[in-house]
């Protein structure tokens, strides 16, 4: 997963951290909050890039856990809504919600809408 701008962290449970862009944080945040509120658990998972040691992460996600986002930058990013879409999308499959590259430049996508 290629890194674009400031990056944030995402806290999950007790002591674990990830480093993300806060872009794609932004987009988690939204996917993660629209299925936490159905109260419908998943997974979450994602590329660990090779400048970090290669593998990936999984993790579930339920709201019995504590997750939250630190974002780097003050301003809130922009929601591509189909970068969102897809990733809601995938969070309804046996593997979860899987982060994928955005592949629609933000300024081709309808912006500033929540998920439903």
């Amino acid at each position: 997963m290629r890194r674009r701008g400031s990056i944030g962290t995402l806290f999950y449970g007790g002591d674990a951290r990830f480093e993300l862009s806060d872009r794609l944080l932004a987009h988690l945040q939204a996917v993660i909050g629209m299925k936490l509120r159905r109260n419908e658990s998943f997974f979450l998972s994602w590329v660990i890039p090779p400048e970090e040691g290669n593998g990936r992460n999984a993790i579930w996600v339920d709201s019995g856990m504590p997750i939250r986002f630190r974002y780097e930058g003050s301003r809130p990013p922009r929601i591509n809504r189909e970068w969102a879409e897809t990733l809601a999308l995938s969070a309804n499959t046996n593997f979860g919600l899987v982060v994928s590259e955005e592949t629609i430049e933000p300024g081709d996508a309808a912006h500033g809408h929540e998920l439903q």
